[in-house]
This record gives structure tokens, sequence and C-alpha cells, in this order.
């Protein structure tokens, strides 16, 4: 990666707070704001804690509507993104649905929409199936699909062979695992197929990030709690 790619990264991530700048002398120096360590416990609790398999579902729905002046498109959009970050989907315009309680306050917190949007939380009721609700809300092809992706990569004999080193293998695992999850809005398990491919790659990532030499053990993760 070359020195400008490098310092235009890093101030594209400053730009969003992931970052903070501190100049000492003649030289800046960056690091990790409050919402960046927030984003990292977030994904460490999705990875071990959480998993990618909802067997505790306990038939509920966090329902949230909203209703955005049009020239509001840029907190729209980040609106949006926050939702499905958190595991909801849009089953009607201005209305995204989540299996279980979620807590939507730190969701919009900073975006100022307290007056545009409503927070519901309750049980389908028939002749609303939960079956429904999430083929209409969540693209489940598609995120099967992406399982099945991290499974063709990884899901086979010495599947580090074309990486040169621990650490890469493991930087190469982990990024190919948040990728497939951070889309994944972690579903209840008793209304997806029997055959839902999440569960064979999570025992397939989770067998890979525990041998021996791995990230686990050299890097110290950031604590759950």
């Amino acid at each position: 990666m070359s020195e400008q790619a490098v310092r235009s990264t890093l101030a594209r991530m400053a730009g969003r707070e992931l970052l903070v700048r501190h100049r000492r002398g003649r030289k800046v120096y960056v690091g990790l704001t409050e919402r960046s360590t927030e984003v990292l416990r977030d994904g460490y609790r999705r990875v071990w804690t959480a998993g990618a398999v909802n067997r505790d579902w306990d038939g509920s729905w966090t329902i949230v509507g909203f209703s955005l002046p049009d020239s509001w498109r840029g907190k729209r959009h980040e609106l949006r993104s926050k939702l499905q970050w958190a595991g909801f989907g849009p089953l009607h315009n201005g209305m995204w649905i989540a299996p279980g309680e979620v807590d939507v306050t730190a969701i919009v917190a900073g975006l100022d929409l307290a007056d545009h949007i409503s927070v519901l939380r309750g049980q389908a009721e028939l002749p609303t199936a939960p079956a429904r609700l999430i083929g209409r809300a969540f693209d489940i092809a598609g995120i099967a699909s992406r399982y099945q992706a991290f499974l063709g990569r990884w899901d086979k004999p010495r599947p580090f062979a074309e990486l040169p080193d621990d650490f890469a293998r493991q930087l190469m695992l982990h990024t190919d695992w948040l990728d497939v999850i951070r889309t994944d809005s972690h579903l209840p398990a008793g209304h997806l197929p029997p055959d839902w491919p999440a569960i064979r790659a999570e025992q397939i990532f989770r067998g890979l990030a525990e041998l021996p030499g791995t990230l686990l053990d050299t890097v110290t993760l950031l604590p759950s709690t």
C-alpha cells in the first residue's frame, strides 16, 4: 500500500469518527475513538458470544417505524445502515423489524431523530406467520449464499495453503467471517431451513480460529464488557 493510500484511508476514518488525531511536534499520531472501541467490542460479541445461529429467540420482534423529510437523504441512509448492522430488515417502506429485544436508543444516538421514529415491541399474530415475516424482511437467499461462499473457501483440506504466515491466514479468516456475519440479522434458527449453512460455517470458523499459533494466541482482544 502506498503512503498516499494509507493517509487517505486514515483521513476517511478520522472523518467518520473512528480515529482521532494527536499532534506531537511535527508528527501526527492516530488512536481509537470511543465509537471505534465500541465497534470493535460489538464485533467481539458477535463473533464469540452471540454466534451465527440464533437458538434462543423468545418469539418477539422489535419494530422501528420512521418518516423523514425527503431532504434528509444523508440521515436516512445512516439510519438504514445502522438498523441493518443491528439486525433489522425492511418489512415495509419506513418499517423495519428485528428478532428479539434490540436497544434502538443506542442505534439512533446522535442522529437527532426522536421526533421522527417510533419503536415498538410485540409478537406476530395469525394470519401473519414468523416465517413469512422473515422471508419478506430479510434476504434469506443472499445470506445463505454468503455462508456458502465462506464454506467454499475455508471448508476444505489445508485452507491456509496459499497464505504466507499464521498472521495473514488468521487475518483473512477473521475478515471473511466478519464480512458474512455483519450482513446476517441473527434470525431464529427454528424458522430457517434445517440445512442452514451458518451452522457448518460457524463450526469451520471456530475450528480454524482456535488452532495453535492463531490470533487468539498472539493478539490481546478487546474485552466484551
